[in-house]
């Protein structure tokens, strides 16, 4: 039995506790009663933001579980943990296999000095802030979960369930966490190397025809999708089009369907084995030679070290 604990600091997250799923379906998948989960906190008992108070067990210098998972707060700055937690925290690492911290949960394993010389992410709002007062952690501002050595850390609260469900793929391998994931409706696996933000988040445009412009790109990426191509589904002329489109989004055409492009051809290589020219052809790239000019320009690394890369996080889990 692995036995799971959820630290629990005073206003804390409810929606780390959703993360629960992932290991209860993990049990039913399975077939047996792999996970068991049990939640901590200070005095034995916790507040959570919404007003929800929960009774647990105390946690104390002797508190044991194989899995360590510190739930975050909404703020860390004006809702500091007392500073008893991370000092415990601390303690009951040791004896760990791994330890986690979902979202904000990250700054209590900096207090708690797990984070000295690691890499590591939390909500891409509360990144740069982990950075300055931590400066012994590697922040990645960008990442949607990283695993470095035995220690875990998530983005914001929906890549709290990514790195759940990598955690399950890790003790009881891909296909039941494929299937878990499917249980849960989970539209994809995203792996710890993409991004927090999609590239429709980033391109936000403002009226439904760009929209639709930019839903028939992503469904036809395989295609040409010429700037008529686009203006047809936003039933735009060209030109009236690329104006609106540019003045929505910040990006002509062009540049928002190779970045959509490129989005779409990672997360194949990241969670794939498909040959890159298969990746180059389904994702709109005329060729290889195309898909890693493009990759080169787009994140600063070929295909090959992006697969490699993101081998490598799952590797180093441990």
């Amino acid at each position: 039995m692995h036995r799971i604990g959820y630290v629990l600091p005073d206003g804390f997250q409810v929606m780390g506790l959703g993360t629960q799923a992932v290991f209860e379906f993990a049990n039913l998948v399975a077939g047996k009663p792999f996970y068991a989960m049990e939640n901590y906190a200070l005095q034995g008992k916790a507040r959570a933001s919404t007003g929800l108070t929960l009774q647990t067990r105390a946690l104390t210098a002797r508190s044991r579980a194989d899995t360590w998972l510190v739930v975050g707060v909404i703020s860390p700055l004006s809702m500091p943990v007392a500073p008893e937690l991370p000092r415990l925290l601390g303690k009951a690492a040791v004896h760990a296999r791994r330890v986690a911290g979902l979202c904000t949960g990250a700054f209590v394993l900096a207090e708690a000095g797990l984070l000295g010389g690691r890499r590591a992410t939390t909500h891409w709002y509360w990144a740069d802030t982990l950075q300055q007062r931590y400066p012994e952690a590697q922040v990645e501002a960008d990442r949607i979960y990283i695993a470095d050595g035995p220690v875990w850390t998530s983005a914001g609260m929906t890549a709290e369930l990514d790195l759940a469900l990598a955690l399950v793929e890790k003790d009881l391998g891909a296909d039941i966490a494929r299937s878990v994931a499917h249980h849960l409706v989970m539209h994809q696996r995203r792996s710890g190397g993409q991004s927090q933000h999609s590239e429709m988040l980033r391109l936000a445009p403002k009226s439904d025809r760009i929209q639709q412009a930019l839903d028939h790109a992503r469904r036809n990426l395989s295609q040409p999708l010429s700037v008529e191509d686009l203006a047809g589904a936003a039933s735009l002329s060209p030109r009236q089009f690329s104006r609106v489109f540019t003045a929505e989004t910040g990006q002509s055409p062009a540049k928002a369907v190779e970045g959509l492009r490129l989005e779409a051809a990672r997360l194949m290589i990241e969670s794939s084995r498909h040959p890159l020219e298969v990746v180059a052809r389904e994702t709109g790239f005329r060729d290889r030679r195309h898909l890693r000019e493009a990759f080169l320009r787009g994140f600063g690394m070929p295909p090959q070290a992006v697969r490699r890369e993101a081998r490598d996080t799952l590797g180093v889990a441990g």
